[in-house]
């Protein structure tokens, strides 16, 4: 053969060395070689293969010489023909020879495995292996190791580990070498027989299969891992009495495992299981303590917010990418799913799992979805989603393209539980690559469903107090206000931005002979419960005004309403009666801003009578005032919403008041009414306005 390498170094090696070209053909043989092998026949000149190995042992010798002509190096015991035609186990380790930079043969160094040499190489293996799972990090780190360092310290060709993921599933988690395809049709397998990781995990010992033959009469339906002769070995991953997981390697050959050997692999499946414990538990406990502060987080969000809907979304939004690639949540109305929020880690998957949602909703006759936890109330965990379930799934071939580019692989979905009744649901996907949920995931998942349900039932709960509030109080409130003759009335009434009713009230009542009673007055508090005491205000007032509008009679007998009815909140009000005839106002209060009176020359005058008791506070003796009240001149009766602030004094609120009154005066009520509100209202003070004018014409 015309290719001829450097020897030089070769000549010197105490255990032989052969050099073989591309095609397979030996060039160089070192004297170790010549001894080992014999000169007869010839061994320079012949095939590596077919001089070097019995017929039974050349296809691991072609898998092993394809492996390194690809620029890959292998070690491992193998049978070889030796001097005297008598095949006998070496431990051998196969280099490419390079010519510059392009492989254009191999080097085969080979020694007896009896040798002392042996047990000092598998020590250093042993060693470096150990070094490396130390310094894993990650599951991913440590499956790097097996399928590296941990495959070439034993001599295998093939390596994989898998993982447990429950009581019923193992998960592929990193393979070097076999077949195309191999990690996709093995992600998930069944952990109960059938494969000889499963019996190696079951029985927690070293499975050996020696040889295709021994491998096909165990295992007929095993997908091998490469042609020709093989060997098998699988190792469990076992901590105390957890099951972790299967170290499996495939040796090319019928390579036959000693004592020492195998002592070897397990040593190299313990220090893989440590390692592969000491993730998981760092692993699970930054896991529990992200849910628990998540837990406390979205608890605070839900409890804060009225608003459900936008709280759930941001929840979803919170959930990935750290715990799920993809939540859904959805609520039943009249038991139909209602999707209100949808977040993906990926923004350009959204489109897909939206695209996915409305053309191809979930069935209600499902047997693990949304309609199923929706029904029973109980959650669904599907740890690993194969492509199987997805054709099944799939109701086209349209829905399945959409399904896999959406790449579902784990799956969670928890009911929104509030007593008896399932109010939605929340479904977490895992992608491929991400966590496969187990058991604690749904512990946690349910635990957050609950805590939203409670906040969906609070919300609706508020929602339907706050209807019932909000028809009560515009029940109570005066459609539109009277016409006198004589007078001219315009109010503001502006709710706050607040989602229930208020406790603002006013009325104008028609006294008769150019008489006129109005009143403002405020509930303290919100909801049905001031609704319902500002309805039994208003209707005292006006029956109390059809006995005797004096004010002093109006308050005593609003007193006397409050110490019979035994009502429980504070209500302040201040309450007028306008007389044309007689040219005046007289005014009461009971704790209520003092209203303004604007004259037709421009002045504003500050009414504040000196006693205005609280109604509801016990009792006490008010000061009625009467000021003159002539053509022209306006009254104002206003709730505190229009000139409290935040931090600041109430004087300076009426002071703001009067000049914007006197500012604006003049034109027709309604505008000046408006007007004065506009100015003087602060936008971001969260309360009702009340603000009633009466004017002589």
């Amino acid at each position: 053969m015309s290719w001829q390498p450097s020897v030089t170094l070769l000549d010197e090696l105490l255990v032989a060395a052969v050099v073989a070209d591309a095609d397979g053909e030996i060039g160089y043989a070192n004297a170790a070689a010549r001894q080992l092998f014999g000169e007869v026949p010839t061994l320079v000149g012949s095939s590596l293969r077919d001089r070097l190995f019995a017929e039974a042992d050349r296809g691991a010798a072609a898998e092993v010489t394809e492996r390194v002509l690809s620029g890959a190096a292998w070690s491992g015991e193998l049978f070889l023909v030796c001097a005297g035609d008598q095949p006998r186990e070496l431990a051998t380790s196969w280099s490419p020879a390079y010519d510059d930079t392009r492989v254009t043969g191999t080097v085969l160094l080979a020694e007896d495995t009896r040798h002392a040499r042996i047990l000092t190489r598998r020590l250093n293996r042993l060693t470096s292996v150990s070094t490396d799972l130390l310094g894993a990090e990650t599951v991913a780190d440590v499956a790097t190791v097996v399928t590296d360092q941990m495959t070439d310290a034993a001599g295998a060709t093939v390596g994989s580990i898998s993982l447990v993921v429950d009581d019923d599933h193992l998960a592929l988690v990193g393979i070097r070498g076999g077949l195309d395809g191999v990690a996709a049709r093995w992600s998930s397998y069944s952990r109960h027989g059938g494969t000889p990781a499963a019996d190696a995990l079951s029985s927690g010992r070293p499975l050996v299969l020696v040889g295709r033959d021994d491998i096909a009469a165990r295992y007929p339906d095993l997908e091998r891992a490469a042609s020709g002769e093989r060997s098998m070995v699988c190792l469990p991953l076992v901590v105390g009495d957890r099951a972790l997981g299967v170290v499996t390697m495939s040796f090319p050959g019928r390579r036959r495992f000693d004592a020492p050997e195998l002592l070897f692999l397990t040593l190299l499946a313990d220090m893989t299981a440590q390692a592969i414990d000491r993730i998981q538990a760092q692993a699970e406990a930054t896991d529990r303590e992200a849910k628990l502060t998540f837990l406390a987080e979205v608890s605070a969000q839900l409890s804060g917010q009225l608003d459900y809907e936008k709280t759930l979304a941001a929840v979803a939004e919170a959930a990935v990418p750290w715990f799920a690639d993809w939540c859904a949540i959805a609520v039943a109305d009249d038991d139909r799913l209602r999707t209100i929020a949808v977040a993906h880690a990926d923004p350009a998957s959204r489109p897909l799992v939206e695209d996915l949602e409305h053309r191809y909703p979930p069935a209600e006759d499902a047997v693990a979805g949304p309609y199923q936890v929706l029904r029973t109330g109980r959650s669904v965990l599907v740890p690993d989603i194969t492509d199987e379930m997805l054709a099944f799934r799939a109701t086209d071939e349209e829905h399945l393209d959409l399904l896999r580019r959406v790449a579902p692989r784990s799956m969670l979905i928890c009911p929104l539980t509030t007593g008896d009744r399932v109010l939605g649901v929340i479904m977490w996907i895992a992608g491929e690559g991400s966590r496969r949920f187990v058991a604690d995931d749904r512990s946690f998942g349910e635990d957050l469903a609950r805590r939203a349900a409670v906040a969906i039932d609070n919300a609706e709960l508020h929602s339907e107090l706050r209807d019932v509030a909000l028809r009560l109080q515009h029940a109570v409130l005066p459609e539109r206000l009277p016409d006198l003759a004589g007078w001219e009335t315009a109010v503001v009434y502006q709710p706050s931005g607040r989602t229930d009713a208020g406790g603002d009230f006013y009325d104008v009542v028609d006294l008769g002979e150019g008489r006129v009673a109005v009143f403002v007055g405020d509930v303290m508090g919100r909801g049905v419960h001031a609704a319902s005491v500002m309805a039994q205000m208003r209707s005292a007032i006006r029956t109390l005004i059809a006995l005797d509008p004096d004010p002093t009679a109006v308050m005593t007998g609003l007193d006397l309403v409050f110490e019979r009815l035994g009502l429980e909140h504070l209500v302040t009000i201040a309450y007028a009666v306008g007389d044309r005839p007689a040219g005046e106002l007289r005014l009461i209060s009971a704790g209520h801003p003092a209203p303004l009176v604007l004259r037709t020359g421009g002045s504003v005058e500050v009414v504040e009578p000196d006693e205005t008791m609280l109604l509801g506070a016990g009792g006490g003796t008010r000061n009625v005032v009467t000021v003159a009240f002539g053509p022209g001149d306006t009254a104002l009766l206003f709730t505190d919403g229009l000139v409290e602030r935040r931090g600041e004094d109430a004087d300076v609120g009426t002071a703001r008041l009067v000049a914007a009154s006197r500012q604006l005066s003049g034109g027709p009520l309604p505008e000046f009414v408006r007007a004065v509100v506009d100015e003087v209202r602060d936008p971001t003070r969260d309360d009702d306005v009340a603000a009633l004018a009466i004017r002589r014409r």
